[in-house]
């Protein structure tokens, strides 16, 4: 059974978002296209361990989820020509025959991306559905507690079957009222591919892959739009060093340690011209074009004591003035280490953990303990490096943090 489970969440975490994506175009129902899906899994546990695993597993599941919707609307004795052409339809496929279709996971972004969901229902409904993440995860990513996501998740349902809201891609009128929120959960389903927030893998490359074709199509669909160019260009600077940032035997390299002859150049070359096409609009940079020309620096620098840290830090100050958060500080405080050494940085990220921002993250302890740490204050720096390892869900990440904490011991 437990290969079976390991074997179902690949094929989720792959298929699971054009499965939903199916679902939904053939029901008009988002929050049940998920159900149905969850349902068919159910499905696959209990008979795969006997029938083995098909061929086409991601055409089963959703072959299984389309009868039971066929069936549901059977019970409900709603028996009309729709029904019948979709029945009609299925009993004629084959596994081979079905296909995913890229525009129907779109579609299902800018469902979930409804103008009708508050922002937070929107983030936390497409991670599920588009990114096909645990509300574990999704809750370690946005900060919040497990419960306030599943609260989150069944609200946002409901509310677009109340709502009535299509399956499709909205009007071009339409676009510039999701659109932010169309950016914001590409991005967050390419951060978790770029560092996993749980789990024994350090990169979850088809995740972030995924988040990048669907950036590289809003973009083209809204090619006036300088932020969807920016979003691209700051992919594909950070999955260039995709092949550099992990060893052999699966555990992170970090920057300071990559080999940068293995960063694809031919992806930074679309990263830099992105960016181009973003500032070529003429409208000034925004959040993820000053996050690309940051990721810009490290692609461009020779090595990492030769890149630009002064100019990074101004690019952060920037950014924080136009998109403030507390993580936005922390990378600023890291920037300042870097350009103007740790003392500095140090002051930055005592003023974020008093005031609690990211109070349950690893994040800013494992910052704290590696500024301590370059002040030869290893007795203060170890205890932060072991307090970020206990609160990472990453194995690898853990790792990484106990062997630093462990290699001050006695020091």
């Amino acid at each position: 059974m437990a290969n079976i489970q390991g074997t179902l969440d690949a094929i989720w975490r792959i298929e699971g978002a054009r499965i939903v994506a199916t679902l939904a175009k053939m029901t008009g129902d988002v929050g049940l296209a998920e159900d149905l899906a969850q349902e068919a899994i159910v499905d696959a546990l209990s008979q795969w361990p006997e029938s083995g695993v098909p061929r086409n597993a991601g055409a089963w599941l959703t072959a299984v989820a389309k009868r039971k919707a066929i069936d549901g609307w059977r019970r409900r004795e709603r028996l009309d020509e729709r029904y019948r052409a979709i029945a009609h339809d299925l009993s004629e496929a084959t596994e081979d025959e079905w296909q995913p279709i890229p525009d129907d996971v779109l579609r299902l972004i800018f469902t979930a991306c409804h103008p009708v969901l508050s922002r937070e229902a929107q983030v936390s409904l497409t991670l599920r559905v588009v990114g096909g993440l645990t509300t574990e995860e999704i809750a370690r990513m946005l900060l919040v507690p497990v419960a306030t996501v599943q609260q989150r998740i069944v609200r946002a349902k409901k509310t677009l079957s109340a709502a009535r809201v299509p399956f499709e891609v909205p009007d071009p009128s339409e676009w510039s009222a999701r659109l932010g929120a169309v950016l914001g959960v590409v991005y967050l389903i390419f951060t978790e591919g770029y560092v996993a927030t749980s789990g024994e893998r350090w990169i979850r490359i088809e995740l972030a892959n995924e988040a990048l074709r669907l950036g590289r199509v809003v973009a083209g669909m809204l090619p006036r739009e300088p932020e969807a160019h920016g979003l691209v260009a700051l992919m594909e600077f950070q999955a260039s060093r995709f092949t550099a940032r992990v060893a052999g035997d699966g555990s992170p390299v970090l920057l300071a340690d990559q080999d940068r002859s293995r960063w694809d150049r031919s992806q930074i070359g679309r990263g830099r011209a992105a960016l181009n096409r973003a500032d070529a609009l003429g409208r000034g940079r925004g959040s993820y074009s000053l996050q690309a020309a940051i990721a810009e620096c490290h692609t461009i620098a020779p090595t990492f004591d030769e890149t630009d840290w002064d100019r990074i830090v101004l690019l952060y100050e920037a950014l924080g003035r136009i998109a403030p958060s507390a993580v936005v500080e922390l990378n600023r405080a890291v920037a300042v280490s870097m350009a103007n050494g740790p003392e500095s940085a140090l002051r930055i990220v005592d003023r974020i953990d008093a005031r609690g921002a990211l109070r349950g993250s690893h994040l800013l302890p494992s910052v704290r303990g590696e500024l301590l740490a370059r002040l030869g204050r290893t007795d203060e720096a170890r205890p932060e490096l072991l307090t970020a390892a206990g609160l990472t869900a990453n194995e690898r990440e853990k790792a990484v943090l106990q062997a630093k904490a462990d290699s001050m011991r006695g020091k």
